[in-house]
């Protein structure tokens, strides 16, 4: 089998890699929707690999993987390897999870953060209404994370939140928080911690952009309301580097866990968080990180070292949900949830076959045991949904 073309369409945002082979079989693969700007970005790696046989998962990648970067830069060769396996699955007959070792679990916990509840405001009665009503979901969500400081409009809506700068647009902020507006994070994590009670585990996000002194003493302030995790207080999002040392600081100072990890890209940038003992829970996205292969030696490496996983996914759309399931069907005991990415616009669930419905029960989703992702395009449906200068998409 080869490569004959690699193609990308932006559907209702989200860029959709398809890798098509002379045998017949294409691959899926999709980029966060909040990224349609790297659609000629794909496309740059599309010489590079024609002609090699997508079923040599890895020595297609070795020939694309050295050319990505920090999230965004490796959102495209993460897509594209997810389309890969997609191929090397359906050629084989075989769900993914089979070609990476075998399941370990028949259903995959997930955690909410894009519902389709919206917050209606910064203060502590806002967090609390929010998740009383994500609470009541049908889904049954056991995990709920929640932005809070820098990861929300806290530092443009809370006056004199911290005494840095909100110039730079949003999660740009960074900068020591005032009194006034530590107390105002914790305020806020104690009303939805009151609101859920001991039924659902809360997670906050919190930045990146906090400084050291306030991570030591937001982490200190909440250990008695056992939160799962803090997350990238100091980096995270679309910050290009990684500062095992300074969250180390925190880690060691608080027995709340410190999670980071969703804009790294690749395996070599965990190396010193996980031998550090720098955190203790890492959340790489498989659409970002490098893809499928890439997250599953990490989760391998991190359980070596006591670390937890907690994948990121909020925005990773239909094809990353499949990736997401296959890929945590096969993750070690470390393995907490990953971030459900949700569907929007809702008529993406009109155009895609193979999910099961309900996706979500009890806060799980069933691993399904359909050959590759296992999620495919319903070709005519979906035509009605493309651009017109990605027409040609399914030829």
């Amino acid at each position: 089998m080869k490569i004959t073309d690699l193609k990308c369409a932006v559907i209702g945002g989200y860029p959709v890699v398809r890798v098509v082979t002379d045998e017949g079989i294409s691959g899926y693969g999709e980029i966060e929707g909040s990224k349609s700007y790297l659609k000629s970005h794909v496309l740059f790696y599309r010489d590079r690999i024609l002609g090699l046989d997508p079923t040599d998962v890895e020595w297609v990648m070795l020939a694309i993987r050295r050319l990505g970067g920090f999230k965004p830069w490796g959102s495209s060769v993460s897509a594209i390897e997810m389309a890969l396996w997609d191929i090397a699955g359906k050629a084989a007959g075989i769900p993914v999870y089979k070609l990476l070792g075998g399941k370990v679990r028949d259903k995959v916990r997930v955690y909410c953060t894009a519902s389709k509840v919206p917050m209606n405001g910064c203060e502590p009665e806002h967090y609390a209404e929010n998740v009383k009503l994500i609470k009541e979901l049908p889904e049954g969500y056991t995990i709920i994370k929640r932005g809070v400081s820098f990861h929300s409009g806290m530092p443009h809506e809370v006056p004199n939140f911290h005494y840095g700068s909100n110039s730079g647009g949003a999660h740009a902020s960074r900068g020591l928080l005032t009194e006034r507006g530590l107390k105002h994070v914790i305020a806020c994590a104690e009303a939805m911690k009151e609101a859920l009670g001991d039924e659902i585990g809360l997670a906050l996000d919190c930045g990146p952009g906090m400084m050291v002194p306030d991570a030591i003493r937001l982490a200190r302030a909440v250990e008695p309301l056992n939160l799962m995790w803090l997350e990238d207080m100091l980096t995270g999002d679309y910050t290009p580097y990684v500062l095992p040392d300074l969250y180390r600081q925190v880690t060691e100072s608080t027995s709340t866990p410190i999670h980071t990890g969703e804009q790294i890209y690749l395996r070599q940038h965990f190396k010193e968080l996980f031998e550090k003992q720098a955190v203790n829970v890492v959340g790489p996205d498989p659409a970002d990180v490098g893809g499928i292969a890439e997250l599953k030696w990490i989760a391998e490496y991190a359980d070596l070292h006591g670390i937890l996983m907690a994948p990121h996914g909020v925005l990773d759309g239909m094809f990353g949900i499949a990736a997401h399931v296959q890929l945590a069907a096969t993750l070690p005991q470390n393995y907490i949830a990953f971030e459900f990415p949700g569907a929007n616009p809702d008529w993406w669930f009109d155009i895609v076959t193979g999910l099961p419905d309900p996706i979500i029960k009890d806060g799980f989703i069933n691993v399904w045991d359909t050959p590759g992702l296992g999620v495919d395009f319903i070709e005519e449906a979906a035509k009605e949904r493309l651009e017109e200068e990605d027409a040609d998409f399914f030829d």
